[in-house]
């Protein structure tokens, strides 16, 4: 067969050319806000922490308005934003220390008042003296940007006791939140799970749990834990939840993860992108033979996803013009036309040449297989070879014939008809027909099976939408 220097290339490239492979979910609100303060019962400071927790009110309520704060938060507000404006490693890495030096200049100008909240813990003998302590501590922490003194402070307003009901779980949110910024995965995890078991339930705290153990190279506990949250999302899981799913999944080699992931997504979210994305990481997972690739690629075709003139080429070799000329032209010449192929180059001109020869012939031999296929003493092996040629050619109905016939009769490869029937299906819009079909198939072509299944379920959907309004 002919072949091509691209063929050995790595097919995961263009999952990781989307942009998805460094980034983890979204950062979680806690990075940037404090929790509203809750309503809290009438509190009674002892004797003792009064006169501290004045003097460290009053400092706290004056520093924001003296000039060298005011200066040094300008400071650290323009190198933010000279930070989120940074692109490329050299500038970001530039931007980085800048921000990092002038949140130290502000920390520094308020180091009294830290010294300040150091002295109020210390005085808190009480949960009341302890609960205001924290209020301070996180009062401090915004204004000197410091997520560690506004974390501190929350942990003692919770392990005061003081904070009830349903704001307990907001707070360990919060807590995980500052936890995930500082990169304390550990403490994130555990103030995650606090908050869950308190019944919280917003801001995608199971996937910023998910995150922190996927962060701390507990990828498998991050992907079991992933995967329940977009199970209980549904259709709704966010994009990025399974887009995450997909490529944490793929460099973990977890193929079963990856399969659930991609047909998630891409059911989901049904965009060119996606599916280049789950089809190449499955493929690139799946290590096909080549009469299973075939399938695939043949999803890629359907869904125009292809990225790179190396997945024309691998569909052509698999395909082969002298076995299946009518399909393997139609993707040279749509190939061609995308520009992703060159009609110059060597593999191009001999595969065309040699599938424009061989169609006449070819199609001309439909009538005699299919008559073949249908005779009573007809093989499994014949059967399947009718259905192959006339799927090559989109000639879906028949093809569906064929492959009923041949799943009847003995020694039939089933998981590889089961697919080309599903496939056969999902082109003459008989969805749910397919899924049933793809659900079948077990074995190497499982995951196959299963982004069929995804696309036929999309397509269903599609269809049954209803129409935009004129």
């Amino acid at each position: 067969m002919i072949r091509s220097a691209l063929f050995n290339r790595s097919a995961i490239g263009l999952a990781l050319a989307l942009g998805l492979a460094a980034g983890g979910m979204a950062a979680p609100a806690a990075a940037k806000d404090k929790p509203k303060e809750a309503a809290a019962p009438k509190l009674s400071p002892s004797k003792p922490f009064i006169p501290v927790y004045s003097q460290t009110k009053t400092a706290l309520d004056a520093a924001p308005k003296r000039a060298d704060v005011i200066a040094a938060k300008a400071a650290v507000t323009n190198a933010e934003t000279a930070y989120r404006a940074a692109r490329g490693n050299a500038a970001r890495t530039q931007a980085k220390a800048g921000l990092d030096s002038a949140l130290a200049a502000l920390g520094t100008a308020l180091q009294a008042e830290k010294g300040m909240i150091d002295q109020a813990f210390a005085a808190s003998t009480t949960p009341d003296d302890k609960f205001i302590a924290g209020q301070l501590a996180v009062n401090l922490g915004g204004l000197a940007s410091d997520k560690g003194m506004q974390r501190r402070g929350l942990q003692a307003m919770l392990e005061s006791g003081r904070v009830t009901g349903a704001d307990v779980g907001k707070y360990n949110f919060y807590i995980g939140g500052m936890a995930y910024d500082m990169r304390d995965f550990p403490g994130a995890r555990a103030a995650f799970t606090n908050a869950i078991a308190a019944g919280y339930t917003e801001n995608g705290v199971e996937a910023l749990l998910a995150d922190a153990y996927i962060n701390d190279n507990q990828v498998a506990e991050g992907l079991r834990i992933l995967q329940q949250a977009t199970a209980k999302q549904g259709a709704a899981a966010p994009e990025d939840w399974l887009r995450r799913g997909v490529v944490t999944a793929y460099k973990a080699r977890s193929a079963d993860y990856a399969v659930s992931f991609s047909s998630q997504l891409v059911n989901n979210y049904p965009s060119t992108e996606n599916w280049a994305l789950a089809v190449s990481v499955v493929r690139d997972l799946g290590k096909f033979q080549q009469q299973e690739q075939i399938d695939l690629l043949r999803l890629m075709e359907r869904t125009k996803s292809y990225s790179e003139a190396r997945d024309y080429i691998e569909y052509v070799q698999s395909a082969d013009p002298r076995r299946l000329p009518g399909e393997a032209l139609k993707i040279i010449n749509s190939g061609i036309a995308s520009g992703k192929l060159d009609p110059k180059d060597p593999f191009v001109t001999d595969a065309k040449t040699m599938a424009t020869a061989r169609i006449p012939a070819d199609k001309a031999s439909l009538v005699g297989l299919e008559r073949d296929a249908r005779a009573a003493n007809s093989t499994a092996a014949t059967a399947m070879a009718a259905g192959d040629a006339y799927l090559s050619y989109d000639e879906d109905a028949k093809a569906a014939e064929m492959y009923q016939i041949a799943l009847g009769k003995p020694g039939v490869d089933t998981a590889r008809i089961l697919t080309r029937l599903g496939i056969a299906q999902a082109d003459t819009g008989r969805y749910a027909e397919a899924q049933a079909t793809f659900a079948k198939v077990d074995g190497v072509r499982k995951p196959i099976a299963a982004l069929w299944s995804a696309y036929a379920a999309s397509k269903a959907k599609a269809a049954a939408a209803p129409a935009p309004a004129q």
